[in-house]
C-alpha cells in the first residue's frame, strides 16, 4: 500500500507538472495581457521588478517541482547517490536563490489586500527556511532530519497544486464566493500542506525513504563492530 500510495501520489504531481509546462508556455511571449496577468492592473504589469519576479517564479518553480518529485523514488538512486545530490542542489539552489525570493516579490502585488500578502509571504519564508534547513542537515550528514525537513519543503512546493484543487473543492462543491475561497486557499494550500508532511514523518516516513535509497548511515552497534 505505501508503493501503491507513493506511485499514485507520484503520477498526480507529475501530471500536474506537465499541465503547469502547458500553462507557463503562453507567458514566454511577455505579452502583458494574458491570462494570470490580466488580474494585474496596467501600472503593475507595467512594474520592472513585478515581471522580474514573475516570470522568475513561474520558470523556477516548474523545474524545482520535477527535481523536487524525482528525489522522492529513492529506489531509482541506488547506485546513483551522485545523481540524488545534484537533483538536490537543483532543488534547493533554485529555491533558495529563484523561487522563494521572486514569491515574495509577487506577494507585496498579490490581490485580496493584506490577509493574501502575509499568507504568501508566509509561504515563501517558510518555503525558504524549510529548504535551507535540509540543506543544512544534509551539510552535517544527518541525513533522516535532512529527509524529514525536505518532505516539508516540499510539501511547501506542492502548494501550486493544492490552492488549484482546494479551489476547485471549495467553489464547485462547498459554494463558497470567490473572495472567501481565494483567502481560503492562499492559507490552507501550505498550512495544510505542513500538517499533512508532518504526519508523514511522524509515521516514519523519513526512514522508510532512507531505507529505500539506501542512504543510510550504520546502526552504531554495526558501526562500533
Amino acid at each position: 500500500m505505501p508503493r501503491l500510495f507513493q506511485f499514485l501520489a507520484g503520477a498526480v504531481v507529475a501530471a500536474f507538472a506537465g499541465l503547469m509546462a502547458t500553462k507557463v508556455w503562453p507567458y514566454l511571449s511577455f505579452e502583458p495581457g494574458i491570462h494570470f496577468l490580466t488580474t494585474k492592473s496596467e501600472a503593475t504589469n507595467a512594474n520592472g521588478l513585478f515581471r522580474l519576479g514573475f516570470y522568475v517564479h513561474i520558470t523556477s518553480s516548474l523545474w524545482v517541482l520535477g527535481a523536487g518529485l524525482g528525489q522522492f523514488f529513492p529506489r531509482w538512486f541506488r547506485g546513483r547517490a551522485r545523481l540524488h545530490r545534484n537533483l538536490g542542489k537543483l532543488y534547493v539552489g533554485s529555491i533558495l536563490a529563484l523561487a522563494a525570493p521572486s514569491g515574495l516579490i509577487l506577494a507585496a502585488y498579490a490581490n485580496g489586500g493584506l490577509v493574501a500578502k502575509v499568507g504568501f509571504a508566509l509561504q515563501c519564508v517558510v518555503w525558504w527556511l524549510s529548504t535551507w534547513q535540509a540543506y543544512r542537515l544534509a551539510r552535517q550528514r544527518r541525513w533522516e532530519e535532512h529527509t524529514a525537513w525536505m518532505l516539508r519543503s516540499f510539501a511547501v512546493t506542492l502548494a501550486a497544486l493544492s490552492l488549484r484543487s482546494e479551489s476547485y473543492l471549495l467553489y464547485y462543491v462547498f459554494g463558497t464566493k470567490p473572495i472567501e475561497t481565494y483567502l481560503t486557499v492562499t492559507w490552507l494550500s501550505w498550512t495544510g500542506n505542513l500538517v499533512l508532511a508532518e504526519v508523514l514523518v511522524q509515521a516514519g516516513a523519513a526512514r522508510r525513504l532512507l531505507r529505500g535509497a539506501r542512504f543510510a548511515a550504520p546502526q552504531p552497534a554495526l558501526a562500533d563492530a
